[in-house]
């Protein structure tokens, strides 16, 4: 297997893992604070909190960077006031802090933010080799290609049209498509002549427990789908803020990771909480979304508002999420052949969030509290 950008295919040992970075969408929207100084502090931040040590890589931004027209050859222009150095400016600045910038468009006449004097930010559709060659010429790294005003032209179509524009760029883009999962994008977006690196499964999250568990539920019977290098996406994440519990956030956490899903973190980290970034710094969590071996978590019980998903890894152990869904505390158990282990063998058991071992024959006897998840990588000893 290759790794696969739109950009092209290029030789590596190991396909790419599910991207890693943030968005401001889920924090800002289209709020005036969205501007360059604050994304050139978020990007600051990556440095000064860690996380590209973790392992965070992109620094993305969504709807409203634009002008509402093209200039006069037709090609898209930022927004001065919000942008006034330039696109190729952040990106280089991005880009001194050894990190990756994206950037927003949409499959369509305009983008998703509402109409404005009946105009629209301008979208791909109908221009999707020059917009690549003008998002090539600004360093950008990543596309995230949205769904909105699409004409009710076929999705096939729109989205291939810009996966092969990307592509005659010669400069590796990541294509992240976000089509929301109403044409079946996983039977299509990862093949040929596509060849997304994710594409959206779901709606639109927003920061409630009721809606990351109608993602979720959504994204988690796709398994089959997922290939390395090629990710369902159920979504950025909502981790800080501030909508659900810190043990919702860590369920949150917990199962985009065990479903090899993107982490594109969705707060603004220049006043992220302690807890928040303590959860999205779980290097142990964020081991099981990068493994190598790049495959989705398979869930093997819902029942009773309990599921239990396992992710087999590279080096031959398999991670574990327990998920209790429920308003109410439960015990659980889970023997080691439903983790798929054999009976009467010896294991340790590495609990994510306690970052403690137990050694047993690999089944799991457990006190979850309501809407909480454990997670474990289990390996034989």
């Amino acid at each position: 297997m290759f790794v696969v950008f739109a950009g092209g295919a290029t030789a590596a040992p190991t396909p790419m893992p599910p991207q890693m970075g943030f968005n401001n969408w889920n924090s800002t929207h289209c709020r005036d604070e969205f501007n360059e100084a604050m994304i050139r502090g978020i990007a600051d931040k990556f440095i000064s909190l860690g996380l590209r040590d973790a392992g965070y890589r992109y620094v993305n931004i969504d709807d409203c960077w634009a002008n509402w027209q093209r200039d006069k050859d037709g090609n898209l222009q930022p927004n001065p006031k919000r942008f006034p150095s330039g696109i190729k400016a952040l990106a280089d600045y991005i880009h001194q802090h050894d990190l990756k910038f994206g950037l927003y468009s949409s499959a369509g006449t305009s983008t998703c933010e509402p109409l404005k004097e009946n105009r629209g930010f301008p979208g791909g559709l109908n221009h999707e080799k020059q917009d690549a060659a003008t998002i090539a010429s600004w360093d950008v790294d990543y596309l995230k290609y949205d769904n909105c005003n699409n004409q009710k032209v076929d999705a096939k179509q729109r989205y291939t049209a810009m996966a092969e524009a990307l592509r005659s760029t010669g400069r590796p883009i990541f294509y992240s498509m976000c089509e929301w999962g109403e044409n079946k994008p996983w039977l299509w977006g990862g093949k040929p002549p596509v060849d997304a690196g994710s594409w959206r499964t779901t709606g639109d999250i927003s920061d409630t427990y009721a809606s990351m568990l109608k993602n979720f539920k959504e994204n988690v019977v796709l398994n089959q789908y997922a290939t390395p290098g090629h990710y369902n996406d159920p979504d950025m994440l909502e981790v800080g803020n501030g909508g659900m519990t810190n043990t919702e956030y860590r369920t949150h956490f917990s199962l985009w990771s065990i479903m090899a899903a993107p982490l594109l973190i969705g707060t603004d980290l220049r006043t992220i909480k302690p807890d928040a970034l303590e959860i999205l710094l779980n290097k142990e969590v964020i081991a099981v979304d990068q493994d190598a071996l790049g495959v989705q978590g398979k869930q093997v019980r819902d029942a009773d508002g309990i599921h239990v998903i396992v992710k087999p890894l590279k080096d031959g152990s398999r991670a574990v999420a327990v998920f209790n869904e429920t308003d109410t505390p439960h015990d659980v158990s889970v023997s080691a052949t439903e983790i798929g282990l054999k009976s009467g063998g010896s294991y340790n058991a590495r609990d994510l969030w306690a970052h403690s071992d137990a050694k047993g024959d690999g089944a799991l006897k457990l006190s979850l509290p309501a809407h909480a998840t454990a997670m474990y990588r289990i390996s034989q000893l």
